[in-house]
């Protein structure tokens, strides 16, 4: 499922990054990398604070909607 619909709080592991190149190496250089735990904060309108190692990221729904956990 894409980021944006997981729920807040709970731990997601990164499935599935898509994109083309650009987008993708932007999100790998977040932290989005394949196999990495994510967890969605807080969402508000479609956009997503999503918390990456130890740092708190927020994203717009296109970028939320790419990151398949």
């Amino acid at each position: 499922m894409p980021l944006v619909i997981a729920e807040s709080g709970k731990p997601q592991i990164v499935k599935k990054i898509g994109g083309n190149d650009e987008v993708k190496r932007h999100l790998e250089n977040l932290g989005f990398t394949v196999g990495s735990t994510v967890c969605v904060v807080n969402s508000l309108a479609g956009n997503v604070i999503v918390k990456v190692k130890e740092s708190r990221i927020a994203i717009n729904e296109d970028l939320a909607r790419r990151i398949m956990v």
